[in-house]
C-alpha cells in the first residue's frame, strides 16, 4: 500500500494554523502540505465557543495577520467577527482547499534512518485510521482540551433543580431570558458572560472566590480610525499595530517593575466605573499583582454598565454548596438561581494529547526544555504554535511561522535532512515554560516543558525582542544539530516511504531563498 508522503503537515485550522499555512505555501512555494483539522470547521477556538458575548480581549489590529489587516470599526471583536475573519483568509489565499477536515492526529513518530514522520490520523466520518508520512511536523491545536472546559466538584450539585453550563459547551437551546443566573468564576470567560447574559435575564450574579484584575477599554481604537482617514491604508495599520503592541509591552513591563502604582492605577479606573459608594477593594482588588495571571478586558465598560443598571452584581465569597434552588455561600447568604454557569476555566492539554515518539521512546513533554518557545528538546523537525500570554496570541505564532519557514529553507538551501534542538548537558534551567500563576497552568505544570535561563532555551513574552530572536537570529546558532541525507540510513534499500520523501527534498532544495528568508 502506497503511504501519502508531504513535506509538510500542519495540524490545527484555527488562528495559528491558518497563519502556519500561509507562510508555508508563500515562502516555501515548492513544498507540499496539508492542514489536518479534527473538527468539520475552520476556526479552532472561534468556533468552539458560543456562549453569549463570546469576544477577544485582544485589539484585532494585533490578533488579526500581519498580511491581512483588520478593517472593521471594533478593535475589540466578538467571537462570530473573528471567525468570519479566519474563514474568510483561509478563502483569500486558498487556504481552505489545503484543509482536510474531520482528520485527528493521534500519533507521531519519528524515524531518524529515514528522517521522516509517520502520522497515524483517525477520520471521524468514516471511524478509519489513515497513515502519512511528512519531513516536518507544524502542530497548531492551541493549548487547552477541546473536548470538555475544567469543572470542580461541589457539594449539592446533584440537588440543584435548575441547569448547570458549562461555556465551552454551550447549548443552544438554553432560555435564560428572565431568569436568575449565577456564573461561577472571575476569569475572562465570567466577565465576558455576565454583561451579556445581562441584557435579557432578570439578573446575573458573578460568585468569585477571589477578585481579578479588570481593566475597562473602549472596544473602538479612535487613534487607529485617525491614522486610517489621513495615511494610505497598509501604511496605517503598521503604525497602529506597531502602536499597540508598544503600548501593551510598555504597560506589561510597568506593572512588573512598579506593581503597586499599576495595582492603585486600575483600583482608581474601577473606581470612577462604579462610584465612590462601592467596595471596590472587596470585589476588585486581588491577593496578587499585576500580571502574575492575565488581566481581564471589559469593552466599553459594560460590566461595570449592567452593575450600575442593577442587572448584574458580583459577590465575593466561596461556595459552601449548591442547593435545590441555587448556592449557599460559606458566609451564610444564600442565592436563588434558575441557571448556573460554571465559568470554572479550561483543561490545558499541549498539542491535543498527540503521542509523539523519536525512535521508538515516548517523549514526554514535561522532560523537555523548549527551544526558542517553539520547538522542543530532542525532538526532531517538529515545532509547536504557541502565543504570547501578555499579548496577542497571534503576535507570536506569525514570528514562529516566518521562523519555520526560514528553518525549512535554510535547511534546503544545504541538503539537511534532519534538524534536532540538542539539549546541552549541563542542566541550565528548570523554570516551567508559562509562568503565569492562573489555575489552569497550576493544575498542569507537571506536563508542560522547561525553559532554561538564556536563549535559545528561554521563552520570550516580548515581541520585539523575539524579533531579533526568530526573525534575525541565525538559524545554525550553534545549538540545533543539523543531519544530511544518508547519514544515518541503513545500507539496505530505502522504503517507498523514504525514497520519495529524498526525492521531494532533492526537489525543495533546488529553491533558492530570497534575501528576506536569509
Amino acid at each position: 500500500m502506497t503511504i501519502e508522503h508531504l513535506d509538510v503537515v500542519i495540524v490545527g485550522a484555527g488562528l495559528s494554523g491558518i497563519c502556519a499555512a500561509y507562510y508555508v505555501q508563500k515562502r516555501c512555494p515548492k513544498k507540499s502540505y496539508a492542514l489536518l483539522e479534527g473538527r468539520s470547521v475552520i476556526g479552532g477556538t472561534w468556533d468552539l465557543f458560543r456562549y453569549p458575548g463570546v469576544r477577544s480581549d485582544s485589539d484585532m489590529h494585533t490578533l488579526g495577520y500581519s498580511f491581512r489587516p483588520w478593517r472593521k470599526a471594533k478593535a475589540i471583536a466578538d467571537g462570530p467577527s473573528i471567525l468570519k475573519y479566519i474563514c474568510e483568509t483561509a478563502q483569500v489565499f486558498g487556504i481552505d482547499k489545503k484543509i482536510r477536515f474531520n482528520h485527528r492526529l493521534r500519533r507521531a513518530s519519528w524515524s531518524s534512518e529515514d528522517a521522516l514522520w509517520t502520522v497515524e490520523v483517525e477520520q471521524a466520518v468514516s471511524d478509519q485510521t489513515i497513515t502519512l508520512t511528512c519531513n516536518f511536523l507544524f502542530m497548531c491545536t492551541g493549548y487547552y482540551e477541546y473536548e470538555q472546559g475544567f469543572l470542580p466538584q461541589w457539594p449539592g450539585m446533584d440537588d440543584f433543580q435548575g441547569r448547570i453550563i458549562h461555556p465551552q459547551q454551550w447549548p443552544e437551546d438554553l432560555d435564560y431570558a428572565g431568569k436568575q443566573v449565577g456564573v461561577i468564576g472571575s476569569g475572562a470567560t465570567a466577565v465576558t458572560l455576565v454583561p451579556a447574559l445581562a441584557e435579557t435575564a432578570a439578573h446575573v450574579t458573578m460568585v468569585q472566590r477571589s477578585p481579578t484584575y479588570i481593566v475597562a477599554r473602549p472596544s473602538q481604537d479612535v487613534i487607529a480610525h485617525f491614522l486610517h482617514r489621513i495615511l494610505p491604508s497598509r501604511f496605517a495599520h503598521a503604525l497602529v499595530r506597531w502602536k499597540n503592541i508598544a503600548f501593551g509591552m510598555y504597560f506589561y513591563h510597568l506593572a512588573r517593575r512598579r506593581p503597586q502604582q499599576v495595582k492603585q492605577a486600575i483600583l482608581k479606573t474601577t473606581r470612577d466605573q462604579l462610584g465612590p459608594d462601592y467596595d471596590v477593594e472587596r470585589d476588585f482588588l486581588p491577593a496578587y499583582n499585576p500580571w502574575d495571571q492575565r488581566l481581564c478586558l471589559v469593552p466599553d465598560g459594560d460590566l461595570f454598565h449592567a452593575m450600575k443598571q442593577g442587572k448584574a452584581s458580583v459577590v465575593t465569597d466561596q461556595i459552601e454548596t449548591f442547593t435545590a434552588t441555587g448556592l449557599r455561600l460559606r458566609s451564610g447568604v444564600e442565592l436563588s438561581a434558575d441557571i448556573i454557569i460554571t465559568a470554572t476555566g479550561l483543561n490545558m492539554r499541549l498539542m491535543s494529547g498527540v503521542q509523539l515518539t523519536v525512535d521508538g521512546k515516548l517523549v514526554d513533554l514535561s522532560q523537555t526544555l523548549s527551544y526558542r518557545g517553539m520547538m522542543y528538546s530532542d525532538v526532531p523537525n517538529l515545532a509547536s504554535s504557541f502565543g504570547y500570554t501578555n499579548a496577542s496570541w497571534t503576535l507570536k505564532c506569525e514570528l514562529i511561522a516566518q521562523y519555520v519557514t526560514r528553518l525549512l529553507n535554510y535547511m534546503d538551501q544545504h541538503g539537511y535532512a534532519e534538524c534536532l534542538p540538542l539539549r546541552p548537558e549541563s542542566t541550565i534551567g528548570d523554570e516551567a515554560v508559562i509562568n503565569l500563576t492562573s489555575g489552569y497552568v497550576q493544575r498542569a505544570l507537571a506536563t508542560l516543558p522547561h525553559q532554561g535561563q538564556r536563549k535559545p532555551w528561554r521563552t520570550y513574552q516580548n515581541y520585539v525582542r523575539d524579533v531579533f530572536n526568530l526573525c534575525l537570529a541565525s538559524i545554525n546558532d550553534g545549538t540545533m544539530r543539523f543531519m544530511k541525507w544518508g547519514t544515518r540510513v541503513a545500507a539496505s534499500a530505502p522504503s517507498e516511504a523514504t525514497s520519495l520523501a529524498q526525492e521531494t527534498l532533492r526537489r525543495g532544495a533546488s529553491a533558492s531563498i530570497t534575501s528576506q528568508e536569509k
